[in-house]
């Protein structure tokens, strides 16, 4: 199954299907076999990079609808 990104209205990116997440030295997380996983997008959570639900209890608002992005400029 191809991964799937969606960035919800008010709270955190959930990401569906087969996917790895890795930290910034690149170890993975384990994820203990989750196809479903929803990744703070607030920056209030105490389970970093992990959605807490703290969004909803501190009131993060945002709202992003899709759009087209323009080409990536040329590599010089």
């Amino acid at each position: 199954m191809a991964s799937k990104v969606s960035i919800l209205n008010n709270g955190p990116i959930r990401i569906e299907g087969e996917f790895t997440i890795h930290d910034a030295q690149g170890a993975a997380f384990g994820l203990a076999g989750r196809t479903v996983i929803s990744l703070c997008r607030c920056g209030l959570s105490e389970n970093k990079p992990f959605c807490d639900g703290s969004h909803a209890r501190q009131g993060f608002s945002s709202v992003c609808e899709a759009r087209e992005l323009p080409p990536p400029k040329p590599k010089v």
